[in-house]
């Protein structure tokens, strides 16, 4: 099966030695992102909300240069550096996705790239 390597203006560009997305077949695995600015590189960080809105929209642009969208999400990784946040991501996610929901995981860690306080993952099915 071949790789073909996903790559969009609308979400950050790659900040190490990775991919923003890679396509194998109909699944799309999409990097981590975290609430960078596509066009400055800055992180989006006036509050937690800012972030997590920040992050989904990244995801979204990526999805998108994949060929698909948000509601194709099978699973979703979230990152936190401090899980108290999880029940702003819970309302914020309800924003960008609709049921039936992706399986998800809520990931507490000790650090995330740029001091970023949210970061995640997922991977996307396209029929």
């Amino acid at each position: 099966m071949s790789r073909q390597i996903i790559h969009t203006e609308e979400a950050p560009a790659a900040i190490g030695t990775y991919s923003q997305a890679v396509r194998c077949g109909n699944t799309v695995y999409l990097s981590g992102q975290i609430p960078l600015d596509p066009k400055t590189m800055d992180l989006v960080n006036a509050s937690i909300e800012d972030e997590i809105h920040q992050v989904f929209k990244n995801l979204a642009a990526v999805a998108k240069a994949a060929g698909g969208s948000l509601a194709q999400v099978a699973k979703l990784n979230v990152f936190l550096t401090d899980l108290t946040h999880f029940p702003k991501v819970n309302e914020i996610m309800g924003q960008y996705f609709a049921q039936p929901y992706p399986a998800r995981a809520a990931i507490g860690v000790a650090a995330l790239p740029k001091g970023s306080r949210v970061e995640a993952d997922a991977i996307i099915v396209i029929d």
